[in-house]
């Protein structure tokens, strides 16, 4: 009879980790495998993927549009420049 209750201890023992086992297994399983699932939300506008789908026109706007150079067209003798900034003499009285 005593060995009869060891070999039930020892039956149990493999189903009790068994069962843990399966548990851990499925508690890893469900997560992992829940990812794999597609998205079931509905989009609140036209789906992106959709060829027919109608967007916005595109339209190009240059950002230096309104640059006008300020570099004078051809380069004026120096000495003219140079005579037209430096100060007038004082006239003596």
């Amino acid at each position: 009879m005593v060995a009869l209750s060891g070999a039930k201890s020892a039956a149990s023992a493999v189903d009790d980790r068994h069962s843990r086992f399966t548990w851990l297994l499925l508690a890893f399983a469900g997560p992992t495998l829940s990812g794999c699932m597609p998205a079931t939300t509905h989009m609140a506008s036209a789906d992106p993927a959709d060829p027919a789908a109608k967007v916005a026109p595109i339209g190009y706007r240059s950002t230096i549009a309104p640059y006008t150079s300020l570099r004078p067209a051809t380069p004026a003798p120096w000495r003219g420049r140079n005579e037209a900034v430096t100060p007038q003499p004082k006239q003596e009285r």
